[in-house]
């Protein structure tokens, strides 16, 4: 482990400047979901613990550098106390924060209005960074989910105090090597989702480090029709024929078994209960769209899953927000569950749709780690470096 976390580090009486991804969801202005507070509350409550003082860094939406009241912070103040049991000083303005109150210098937790209102942050400019270091004495990076951005509050900050990772950092790297790093075999991959071409990278990286890859959802429907398999009128990137045929051979000639769908769900339209009928892969008729995976297809999964002892989940097998649609990914991610319940298999996932599809399934609690990260989580399996982490590896 190349980086340091919160034990690492003597907090005693120190400004702890915490960036953490409290980017959530609000309908009606309030939080609607409370995923991302609850995840972090251990790294604050413990830097509480150790004698120091949390200054929470976040960012909410894409205000471009400029003040959009619609995107503060402040919408988060009272699910965040309710997540710590903390009063939160909330400082609407980085002048502030640098002349604090003696109200705002009293609290245990101090939280400052959206990052991303000044142009600094997202340009990853030198001056602004500073200027945030001179705020504390100790900076602790807890959000993986923004690890893939090089900005002031995500690496910037790395360079000029002495850095580490929170707790929830700490855990999604700590999984994500268990998974990619240094996995125990064999190790199996589940990639889902509409197009082949927004996940080029990263099924060109997971075909030389898994030993099975489980293709689903829209994705699939290409690679079946590059080998001549006629998909109706499936969601299908046919222009990406000549892709699909070029992973199959760079897989075959890794060593990576390629799974495909067995057989499908194919219905008269994309609506919830649509008529549908279940078939062989080879036999999707001209006039029906693939919108699932079928049993004998989950049933295959299912053996792989038997014989791996580590998973990678990234994307939906068929059309998960649709009943009946959903019940290749259900099935499958309860298999999934079931080892991993069992302690036979090591089982990672990450992804907005592939946390939703879980959620769903009711398994995310079963699953030994579930990543709040999208981008991050993605592009760390295309192999690429993240400039959060990075930052803390150098740090």
């Amino acid at each position: 482990m190349a980086w340091k976390t919160l034990d690492d580090m003597d907090l005693g009486g120190k400004r702890v400047l915490t960036r953490v991804d409290i980017n959530v969801p609000v309908e009606h202005g309030m939080v609607s979901d409370t995923t991302r507070i609850d995840r972090i509350a251990p790294t604050v409550l413990d830097i509480l613990a150790r004698g120091g003082r949390p200054i929470l860094i976040a960012h909410f939406g894409r205000p471009n550098g400029r003040v959009v009241l619609d995107m503060s912070l402040r919408v988060c103040l009272s699910a965040l106390e309710a997540a710590l049991q903390r009063k939160v000083a909330f400082v609407e303005t980085l002048e502030g924060a640098e002349a604090m109150t003696e109200e705002v210098a009293a609290a245990d937790v101090i939280l400052l209005e959206n990052i991303r209102f000044y142009p600094g942050e997202e340009a990853n400019d030198p001056a602004f960074a500073a200027r945030l270091a001179k705020l504390g004495d100790v900076y602790c990076n807890d959000a993986f989910s923004a690890a893939h951005r090089a900005h002031a509050s995500t690496e910037g900050l790395a360079h000029h105090l002495p850095a580490c990772a929170g707790r929830l950092m700490a855990a999604e790297l700590q999984a994500l090597e268990a998974a990619l790093g240094a996995p125990t075999r064999p190790v199996v991959a589940v990639v889902g989702g509409a197009k082949v071409s927004s996940k080029l990278d990263l099924l060109g990286n997971l075909v030389s480090k898994v030993d099975h890859l489980v293709i689903g959802g829209g994705m699939a429907n290409t690679f079946l029709a590059a080998q001549g398999i006629a998909v109706g009128r499936s969601l299908c990137e046919h222009d990406m024929a000549q892709t699909a045929r070029d992973i199959l051979a760079k897989a075959k000639a890794a060593g990576c078994v390629i799974h495909l769908p067995l057989d499908v769900v194919a219905a008269t339209e994309f609506k919830a209960g649509a008529d549908h009928v279940t078939l062989p892969a080879t036999d999707c008729p001209p006039d029906r769209m693939i919108l699932d995976a079928g049993p004998a297809t989950v049933a295959a999964i299912g053996a792989v899953f038997r014989a791996a002892r580590t998973l990678i989940w990234n994307g939906p097998l068929g059309a998960f927000e649709l009943t009946p649609f959903d019940a290749a990914t259900n099935s499958a991610a309860q298999l999934a569950a079931a080892q991993t319940r069992a302690g036979h298999l090591v089982s990672v996932a990450g992804g907005g749709d592939t946390v939703s599809a879980l959620n769903k399934a009711g398994v995310v609690d079963d699953f030994t780690y579930v990543s709040t990260a999208g981008g991050a989580f993605l592009e760390w399996m295309e192999g690429k470096v993240l400039p959060g982490v990075a930052a803390l590896h150098q740090a």
